[in-house]
């Protein structure tokens, strides 16, 4: 029976996607072009992982910023919009100023001494451009999600409920995804890191994820109803890029690929996921401090072994293990652990 008092299905896809981005990352280093983008990159490149990496890279992004908004629904239900603003900046601000300072650098420094050049410090929001896109969204939308929260029994907040249960509602939806594909015309499509296509498809996908679960049970009953029509079209338009390898597909074709696979990810959680488990509440509370912390170990790691002479299948395998031993070592030993540390990876105080 699937339960609907606490949503633990977004837990997981919440978890699910940031173990997604610590693999994807890796993988990067195995791209040719992965210095171009200031990772360490293996001389053994495994191109062929880019099919997988393609298919990942077009909604992996977009379905967090939508768990980040789904996230502020139930952080609102017993808070004024006083205290949601002062637990996000304690949840999001304070980590996101300490990784820029504290953690960024750090692995900016390994890359420097990797590639021999002038090592320095260099404070930068790096792989958390996430954390302050979401600090901006809360600030835009609490009026909104709190003038929502008053009117929630008015006739025409149900008319839009019903309209959001409808796959029409999520026609629309994707429709306005596409707006923001076709006005801000990034290049490419899946460049979302400190862009303005980045800031405003986030933006959508934050308010979009934060209706969603106000809408309540009607909308994800009709997301379940049609998950496998979803996961159809996703394979469907990612099929299609593979066809025209040889041409960049249009972006308005990547914005809706995109969202047919983050409905099939939200209807089939929904259906199998959503039930409580003890992982899932230690993997919940360890998600946040790994990812601000995984590109030290992606890097250190990636030094150690890149120079091996070794098979790069084999390297992969040896870079993703040692990254998240060195990943959930950190966070059980020490993070979790040290009082004083918590607050600045995202965890209350004990």
């Amino acid at each position: 029976m699937i339960r609907t008092d606490r949503r633990y299905d977004l837990d997981w896809v919440r978890v699910i996607a940031i173990g997604l981005l610590l693999i994807y990352h890796v993988a990067i280093g195995f791209q040719p072009w992965g210095i171009m983008i200031g990772f360490i990159s293996n001389e053994k490149s495994w191109q062929s992982l880019w099919i997988p990496m393609s298919m990942l890279n077009v909604w992996r992004i977009p379905l967090l910023f939508y768990v980040s908004g789904m996230g502020v629904y139930f952080a609102i239900q017993n808070r004024s919009w006083k205290q949601l603003l002062l637990e996000r900046a304690g949840r999001i601000l304070l980590p996101f100023v300490f990784g820029i300072l504290v953690i960024v650098p750090v692995h900016i420094y390994v890359w420097q001494q990797h590639y021999n050049f002038d090592t320095s410090y260099i404070p930068s929001p790096g792989h958390l451009w996430f954390l302050g896109n979401i600090a901006v969204y809360v600030i835009l939308f609490t009026p909104f999600f709190y003038c929502l929260k008053r009117n929630n029994n008015k006739t025409s907040v149900a008319w839009i409920k019903r309209l959001l249960s409808n796959p029409l509602g999520l026609l629309l939806v994707v429709s306005a995804f596409v707006v923001e594909a076709l006005l801000v015309d990034p290049r490419p499509y899946e460049l979302y890191a400190m862009t303005w296509h980045g800031f405003f498809l986030g933006l959508l996908a934050f308010g979009v994820g934060f209706c969603f679960v106000w809408t309540g049970k009607s909308l994800w009953d009709m997301m379940l109803k049609y998950r496998w029509i979803f996961l159809a079209a996703a394979i469907a338009l990612f099929t299609l890029r593979l066809v025209q390898a040889q041409q960049f597909p249009s972006n308005y074709q990547l914005s809706i690929e995109s969202n047919c696979w983050i409905f099939s990810v939200f209807a089939f959680a929904f259906r199998y996921l959503n039930r409580p488990s003890r992982h899932l509440k230690y993997l919940s509370e360890a998600a946040y401090p790994i990812y601000i912390i995984h590109m030290v170990f992606l890097y250190l790691t990636s030094s150690v072994i890149f120079p091996l002479d070794v098979d790069s299948h084999l390297q992969f395998l040896l870079v993703l293990t040692l990254t998240g031993i060195g990943c959930f070592a950190t966070y059980e030993l020490i993070i979790r652990r040290v009082k004083i540390l918590r607050p600045f990876f995202g965890l209350k105080m004990r």
